[in-house]
């Protein structure tokens, strides 16, 4: 899409098709008996929690997953009360009310929120589902020790107040080239949650994100945890095409102003860049208030036109500035995309993390809440 909305500035718009075709393909690579759990955490990494939700079910999902209380509060109220809902990060007390409203399946990892759990559980009316996880090298949330886990599975399994629905763990470098460390935690979990699963039979064990579900069956077992291959990047954070992923988000804005610059004038704050002779320069309204950051000054290219132009000087809250190069038939009001296709021409969110030293999951995630998301598809 190249038209810009007149009334916006700028414009995140997602197509929910390819949100669908990404869950689609991903649940093709499923062995029969693996479940899809779309993950939607952080506003579905920026690019609309609910209607990402709803995409990825038709797609093929059919489980989907939370880091927050209420992120999984809201999400019941969106898709009704049979899709199950996992909440993955630590609770508070008050977040486990939350929760437990939400009827979301939880993470339990100490028997001090096991016992919590099981004495809120009795008010809510239901038996809540709970996974127990294990830190296998992750180094954040879980139990470490692999005789921990085990107990605190026998004593989820043994509590008639609730019930023990799965054994999970996160893989630390799933989107590395080198596979070693992957596949040492894959086998500490192997070694701890199939003989949890052969006491308890009726568990989910799952552990692949994205990155390690695009690897291969053996890191499937009963359920994948997809979240940035969902919305078409790359989990190894090069290029989402030739795994057959279509990126989601593009965001579009307008140029709202071209300006002729002699050589040495310069643009934005610190004079960071200078023509480096006659010039004209385009003016977008975007800047890092909508997320679009400081740090891609002079360091990557903005989509005008169909053509690559560079953005040049320092980004400012509002706006930035693009060389149009000496001469041009730009003229204010054209589109302008700083994130995805026009005419042919590309530019993504590997290449501007690449450009940040970063992942592309924060490109997207860290679009503000200024930037209206438009839903196509």
């Amino acid at each position: 899409m190249s038209a810009h909305d007149p009334f916006q500035r700028v414009t995140a718009i997602v197509d929910l098709g390819a949100v669908e075709r990404n869950c689609a393909l991903l649940a093709g690579k499923l062995s029969a008996g693996t479940e899809l759990c779309a993950v939607v955490k952080a506003d579905g990494y920026g690019h609309g929690m609910g209607e990402c939700a709803e995409a990825a079910l038709r797609g093929g999902a059919t489980r989907l997953a939370v880091a927050t209380a209420t992120e999984a509060f809201e999400l019941r109220e969106r898709v009704g009360a049979q899709v199950p809902i996992f909440v993955m990060g630590a609770l508070t007390g008050a977040e486990l009310d939350v929760a437990l409203q939400a009827r979301a399946e939880l993470t339990v990892w100490t028997a001090e929120f096991l016992t919590e759990l099981a004495e809120r559980a009795g008010m809510f009316g239901f038996r809540p589902r709970i996974h127990v996880k294990y830190d296998t090298g992750m180094g954040r949330l879980g139990e470490r020790e692999p005789f921990g886990v085990g107990r605190l599975a026998d004593a989820a399994a043994a509590d008639e107040r609730i019930e023990l629905a799965g054994v999970w763990t996160h893989f630390a470098t799933a989107d590395e080239d080198d596979e070693s460390y992957l596949r040492e935690q894959l086998e500490r979990f192997r070694e701890v949650a199939l003989p949890i699963q052969e006491r308890h039979p009726e568990i989910t064990l799952h552990a692949a994100n994205s990155a390690a579900t695009l690897r291969g069956p053996e890191f499937h077992f009963g359920m994948v945890r997809c979240g940035v291959a969902v919305y078409g990047l790359d989990p190894f954070g090069r290029d989402p095409r030739p795994l057959g992923l279509e990126p989601a988000l593009s965001l579009h804005t307008y140029v709202a102003d071209v300006k002729r610059f002699h050589a040495g004038e310069s643009a934005g704050y610190g004079r960071t860049w200078k023509a480096p002779g006659d010039v004209w320069v385009a003016v977008l309204p975007t800047g890092y208030g909508d997320g679009f950051r400081r740090g891609l000054s002079n360091a990557c290219d903005v989509l005008i036109r169909g053509r690559r132009y560079p953005l040049v000087g320092t980004i400012s809250m509002d706006n930035l500035t693009v060389d149009l190069g000496p001469e041009t038939e730009v003229v204010p009001g054209e589109p302008a995309v700083l994130i995805g296709e026009q005419d042919g021409e590309e530019v993504n969110a590997e290449q501007l993390a690449e450009s940040l030293g970063t992942i592309n999951y924060e490109i997207t995630c860290g679009l503000s809440a200024r930037v209206p998301r438009a839903f196509r598809g």
